[in-house]
């Protein structure tokens, strides 16, 4: 079977360094041929003014891939705030987006703000920003929320993208202000979609994947002990589900 095309596309200032050996543990697990994009702002783009809404990113998403040559149907898989851009592109273009994966997102109007940042982690970031914190500082934290199975390798790694691409305080608050302000549509795009999440996840309560399942009617697998970066606490447990979820959908055709 020929490899497909996957877009990874991650949250609010991270970027493809984030993903760190799950793009291999994908790729293993299924025929596919991984790429990964940094939205404005971030990673290797950080010098670029990062888009004011949702609905910018996903254009930008659409016209990166046909800079890089990409003409296929692509299948996407995005975390938290790349999981609103992935939906929004799907549905400005579902003859491009074939098939949805989205983990540990929250959309508006389906879950209020306290669960879709939990406000003990806000007032955490909160208080690194008021007190210029080290980059150190500011990865252990956001290590702390997001993953159960905090490493050293990790913390180091995520480090040194933090120095070497720094994401502005002006590009955050408008990556934050977009994610904020956008709004789902109440039906969902009409692609198959794959809602993944971590049943412990400190930054956004698990609640707003499983009401976005419901609300749109998509299929729900719950990790029972991970946090908000599944792909980190577990990458070949969410690397296996898609595999198993495009095998059921395949079964059952």
């Amino acid at each position: 079977m020929q490899p497909q095309t996957w877009i990874f596309l991650r949250g609010l200032t991270r970027s493809s360094a984030h993903w760190g050996q799950f793009i291999a543990e994908f790729e293993a697990a299924l025929p596919a041929r991984v790429i990964t994009l940094d939205l404005p702002g971030n990673g290797l783009l950080w010098q670029e003014q990062s888009a004011a809404s949702v609905a910018q990113m996903a254009q930008w998403c659409q016209q990166e891939i046909q800079r890089r040559g990409i003409h296929e149907p692509v299948g996407v898989l995005a975390m938290s705030l790349g999981g609103m851009v992935a939906a929004q592109w799907a549905l400005q273009q579902p003859q491009v987006v074939r098939e949805l994966v989205l983990i540990n997102t929250s959309m508006r109007p389906f879950n209020p703000f306290w669960l879709r940042l939990r406000p003990a982690s806000f007032f955490s970031l909160l208080k690194l920003a008021l007190t210029g914190a080290t980059p150190q500082a500011w990865e252990r934290e956001i290590l702390r929320l997001t993953t159960h199975h905090a490493r050293d390798d990790v913390l180091q790694k995520w480090c040194e993208e933090r120095v070497q691409r720094p994401v502005s305080a002006l590009n955050a608050m408008r990556q934050l202000l977009a994610a904020a302000r956008y709004r789902a549509p109440e039906k969902g795009p009409q692609v198959p979609t794959l809602v993944l999440a971590g049943a412990h996840d400190r930054l956004v309560s698990v609640r707003c994947s499983e009401e976005l399942a419901k609300r749109w009617g998509t299929a729900l697998y719950l990790h029972p002990s991970a946090g908000h970066d599944l792909t980190l606490d577990d990458g070949p447990w969410v690397a296996d589900a898609v595999r198993r979820w495009r095998d059921s959908r395949q079964g059952a055709a």
